[in-house]
């Protein structure tokens, strides 16, 4: 399916939802869409070993958390790279036309840009409304003073809020094994394995994550309900937030899909 627009989607869900199991269905469902994932170009950024990378690395070496406005940047950068995002003026070329790529270890130890909190004083650059510059955007933001900063760069044109009952998910996730060389998922739930504890494909032995247990992820739902209720909240006011509910990803898709397709294709 076609889009005729530029999509810029969040997915917000407690931990265990599927939100990777509706993002990767996004993408196959919609070829103009693509991933870009905070954490995915911080360990390029490190691995490569780029000025900012550099700064992330020894911020994290020393316990530190990663500065948002570092994130910011990263993605900023990404869609700068990927053609679609255009500085605003030409104060705004200079900040921005300092890439990642480019940065000399002056510049980060100087440059507003990254130590700031808020790059909004750069003036919002221009985003691509082409189809192809379309894009979910996994890991950032997490929280509302996250989101207010993405606003004043990105505008996010579409947040789905995904629910599904908590009892359910808890089923789903105590249920859950892996087959952790080629990362197929079984569920005793559903989609149990042909032999139980075994690979249907290889008959290696099956294991459980490490926190696929009640108790963990009722800690990780506390932490997410008190950072995802102001964020949602955020988004409500700004009239781009959509809620879905389904007791199953096979439930939810097709609802996201028709959402999808009312918003953004002809």
């Amino acid at each position: 399916m076609r889009l005729s627009r530029a999509a810029r989607v969040i997915l917000v869900g407690a931990p265990g939802v599927g939100k990777g199991t509706q993002s990767e269905r996004l993408l196959n469902k919609f070829p103009q869409l693509s991933a870009i994932s905070s954490g995915d170009l911080l360990r390029d950024n490190v691995k490569n070993q780029t000025p900012l990378g550099i700064a992330v690395e020894s911020a994290m070496r020393t316990g530190a958390l990663v500065n948002d406005s570092m994130i910011l940047r990263l993605i900023l950068n990404e869609l700068k790279v990927r053609g679609w995002l255009y500085p605003a003026s030409a104060q705004g070329t200079i900040s921005l036309g300092c890439t990642a790529a480019t940065l000399t270890g002056d510049d980060l130890g100087a440059d507003d840009f990254v130590e700031t909190p808020s790059l909004a004083k750069y003036g919002p650059p221009q985003t691509s409304d082409d189809p192809s510059a379309s894009f979910i955007l996994d890991g950032f933001p997490r929280t509302a003073g996250q989101a207010s900063q993405l606003d004043d760069l990105i505008p996010i044109n579409l947040v789905v809020s995904l629910k599904t009952p908590f009892s359910v998910i808890l089923e789903r996730i105590t249920g859950r094994w892996i087959h952790e060389p080629s990362g197929r998922v079984y569920n005793t739930t559903f989609n149990a394995p042909k032999v139980a504890g075994r690979d249907d494909i290889t008959g290696e032995r099956l294991i459980k994550r490490a926190d696929d247990d009640e108790e963990t992820w009722k800690n990780r739902l506390q932490k997410f309900q008190e950072t995802s209720e102001p964020l949602l909240e955020h988004y409500a006011k700004r009239g781009v937030l959509w809620e879905v509910e389904g007791d199953s990803s096979d439930e939810i898709s097709p609802k996201l899909y028709e959402e999808f397709a009312r918003r953004f294709v002809l």
